[in-house]
């Protein structure tokens, strides 16, 4: 499967001109024979708090990528804010080549060192779809901090794509944290992340694909463009020869993790 990271140079707050842009690299991504194409966290704002302008309560820029994938036949990951009752939530949305909705994640932990967690309610629920001949999940930048979650997903995931405005001064994080969760859960994982100085903040994007078995598939430096790679490795027959999943103890963690709660 030919899949497409879009490292992005992200104008601040305007979603009109982040939308033609990401559509170019859409087309470049069609020409090329890639079959999804995914795009950083908060893709056509950047990290923004300014959630009365940013937010949707229509699920327009959605609705607006769902035509564009069936224009281009080709599967999308859109970053989104919508607007909720009291506080936004930070989406991540993925579209099928034919327009349909395949996932929709909430951020689970918003970042809280940013002040994300006082104008964004938390998510408590990780998706997973198909795509390709593989199975998907997805989280969100910070998400990546906790490795629970990726091994809950992976249970069943054999790819998990990452989207994220994650900081150049702490890009060393960044990499080795993503070539951590591919190795400990045995699967895919795409790390996409923004390039450029994007409301005072400079990020290096270093957007990754790994593989399963910690081996950097593809990585792009500190310019925009798209990386484009296949995946090609069967991750149940990895899985299957060196079994370290078959060998966690979950019952034994989570009595674990309910004594340590208890003792809050």
């Amino acid at each position: 499967m030919k899949v497409a990271l879009a490292q992005t140079n992200i104008i601040w707050e305007d979603k009109a001109k982040n939308e033609q842009r990401a559509i170019e690299y859409i087309s470049q991504a069609a020409n090329c024979g890639v079959q999804a194409i995914f795009f950083p966290e908060m893709s056509l704002t950047g990290f923004s708090m300014n959630t009365k302008l940013t937010a949707e309560m229509d699920k327009n820029t959605v609705h607006r990528f769902c035509n564009i994938a069936v224009q281009y036949n080709i599967a999308i990951g859109i970053g989104w804010v919508k607007k909720s009752d009291c506080i936004a939530e930070n989406h991540y949305t993925v579209i099928s080549g034919k327009g349909e909705e395949l996932s929709d994640y909430i951020k689970i932990h918003p970042f809280s060192y940013a002040g994300e967690n006082i104008f964004f309610s938390a998510g408590s629920e990780i998706t997973l779809f198909e795509l390709g001949n593989y199975k998907w999940s997805s989280f969100i930048c910070y998400d990546l901090r906790f490795p629970e979650i990726f091994q809950i997903a992976s249970r069943t995931a054999e790819v998990i794509v990452i989207p994220a405005n994650w900081p150049k001064q702490r890009e060393e994080h960044w990499k080795c944290l993503l070539k951590a969760r591919a190795i400990e859960n045995q699967c895919f994982v795409l790390g996409v992340n923004c390039v450029g100085n994007i409301n005072n903040i400079e990020y290096g994007g270093s957007s990754c694909a790994i593989s399963p078995d910690g081996k950097i598939v593809g990585c792009f430096e500190n310019r925009e463009g798209i990386l484009i790679f296949d995946l090609e490795e069967n991750v149940k027959e990895l899985r299957e020869k060196f079994s370290v999943k078959k060998d966690r103890k979950w019952d034994l963690y989570i009595s674990k993790y309910k004594e340590e709660k208890g003792k809050d």
